[in-house]
């Protein structure tokens, strides 16, 4: 009985360490809670958690886009989201990441981010030039909404460190300090609708209004990559539009370590448009994950090849 007894406890120990190297742990980098990449990446970590066998995902409130590529360029289990202009700053070392390229994979292409230059009404600003002299918030640290607004200002030949009273703040933060009469307008970068957005346009008393920027589209393409398209914001988004927001877009992307195992990769990939209906109850984005989006035209960073392994058995052409 006795080495009945023994034979069972380190059958189940073998059991228990199998279990143990089965179980993947993986962060999902996120963004702020006023954004889009917040809830998006809490539904995601749970769709893998139930859906891929031995995966635990979780979901971390971050920066944004830069914060997120260098947690990945720290080699640990991340995925991440990210503005493709951010992605392609650091998969070639350049900006925010001289001297330190991240060996970037694309897992897929998630959704267009649209730049909201948002004010109220009464603070005298109707167009791009009305910054100079105001107090702006240009994205929190750590941000690719900073990384856009910079650019943004740049081509509309607004000095950012001279030409505006700049703070550093995220979505939230941004409508909070809007409320409080402490900023005249913000940038941010995300998906329709921003919850923060929606707040401010929902507050008693307000009334939003976006600025039109397309005329710098061009100019920032010229120096930077095609990277930016003119899009509108539909007036319909937000209360209190009176017209549709002429705008910038960039896309979004879903990205990894190139060290990731493909069938890790594989497996987060098929995950994702198998159970993409959950992930739209989690926000409306998510509609716009589709398999005709993946393409390299879209991506500045090559596609991992688990990825491309089922977009391959999707019918998908990549080039």
């Amino acid at each position: 009985m006795t080495r009945l007894l023994l034979r069972i406890a380190v059958a189940l120990s073998a059991l228990a360490f199998a279990a143990i190297a089965l179980a993947q742990n993986i962060s999902i980098a996120t963004g702020g809670t006023g954004g889009v990449y917040y809830p998006m990446g809490g539904g995601l970590a749970a769709v893998l958690s139930k859906f891929v066998p031995g995966m635990q995902a979780t979901a971390e409130v971050t920066g944004g886009s830069v914060d997120n590529l260098k947690l990945i360029g720290t080699d640990k289990p991340y995925i991440g989201f990210t503005m493709a202009d951010a992605g392609l700053d650091a998969f070639k070392g350049e900006d925010k990441f001289k001297g330190n390229k991240i060996p970037l994979r694309t897992l897929m292409v998630l959704y267009p981010n649209r730049m909201h230059i948002v004010t109220t009404d009464g603070r005298g600003v109707n167009k791009l030039a009305d910054l100079k002299g105001k107090h702006v918030s240009t994205g929190s640290p750590g941000s690719a909404t900073e990384v856009m607004a910079f650019r943004i200002l740049e081509a509309a030949g607004i000095d950012k460190d001279k030409d505006v009273k700049r703070e550093r703040l995220g979505a939230a933060e941004s409508v909070n300090a809007m409320k409080d009469n402490k900023i005249d307008a913000f940038f941010w970068v995300g998906g329709l609708p921003t919850a923060a957005v929606t707040d401010l346009a929902n507050t008693p008393g307000t009334k939003i209004k976006m600025i039109d920027h397309t005329e710098v589209v061009a100019k920032m393409n010229q120096k930077y990559g095609p990277l930016y398209v003119e899009d509108v914001i539909p007036k319909a988004t937000y209360k209190g539009m009176d017209t549709d927001n002429h705008q910038a877009t960039v896309m979004n992307l879903l990205v990894a370590h190139a060290n990731m195992d493909d069938k890790t990769a594989y497996s987060i990939v098929k995950t994702i448009f198998d159970k993409r209906s959950d992930l739209i109850a989690v926000h409306k984005e998510a509609e716009n994950f589709k398999l005709e989006n993946q393409k390299a035209a879209a991506t500045p960073i090559p596609f991992h090849p688990g990825a491309a392994k089922y977009f391959a058995e999707k019918g998908v052409k990549l080039n």
